[in-house]
């Protein structure tokens, strides 16, 4: 412990740089991931063959390529190809955001479809536009049922950032493995890093359930 302490001390800023990339990476990346997953899911549940199975091919490729394989992809084939020169910032942002934006899609299509279907026609019935029924009973009452899915996979996106470290982007892991190559202390430096992903997450989960209480009582 005396180790650990000392350890973050005299690296204080090196890791407090990478704790604030990671969040960075991930803040941005679940807002996009977000967006991209409720526009997905949204044009998945009106049922049109070929949105439908549009939509379909995205998801089944994206969650079937290791995020790992992804980013290489973005990272060392695309951007060469095209011959633009990718931040390496801006290809995390890129694979985090396609690979939890597969996700999220099905989970705002799951989250629509399990809305009953009794609701959507009388939405319709009493005169509500398509967009106005979504917006008004529809995804209110979906947010409700995929908030937990929403963490878990704002939770694993979180996660995943410590694998982009591999294309050289400083965040907290690769910060804590400069630190192991001068001070050869991998267990104290790793565990301090286990401590900043476990603190983080505990406070996302409790902003989530916060938000989940209040949601039931708003809709309840």
């Amino acid at each position: 412990m005396n180790q650990m302490i000392e350890i973050f001390i005299e690296n204080r800023d090196s890791l407090l740089t990478g704790l604030l990339a990671t969040l960075e990476l991930a803040i941005v990346s679940c807002v996009l991931a977000t967006a991209l997953g409720i526009v997905l899911g949204v044009v998945a549940s009106l049922r049109i063959k070929a949105l439908n199975l549009a939509v379909t091919i995205f998801v089944d490729v994206v969650r079937g390529i290791p995020l790992l394989v992804l980013t290489f992809f973005i990272y060392y084939g695309i951007s060469p190809a095209l011959g633009v020169i990718l931040p390496v910032f801006t290809a995390g942002v890129i694979s985090l955001t396609i690979n939890a934006g597969a996700y999220i899609t099905e989970i705002v299509r799951g989250g629509i479809r399990a809305v009953s279907k009794g609701q959507k026609e009388a939405a319709l019935a009493i005169g509500m536009t398509f967009n106005q029924s979504m917006r008004v009973v529809v995804l209110p009452q979906a947010f409700q049922i995929m908030l937990p899915n929403f963490v878990s996979q704002y939770i694993i996106t979180l996660k995943d950032t410590t694998i982009i470290s591999a294309i050289g982007l400083l965040e907290l892991l690769l910060a804590g493995k400069k630190i192991v190559g001068r001070t050869f202390a991998s267990l104290p430096v790793y565990s301090l890093i286990a401590i900043f992903f476990l603190i983080v997450i505990s406070l996302l989960t409790w902003v989530a359930k916060t938000l989940e209480k209040r949601t039931e009582e708003s809709l309840g």
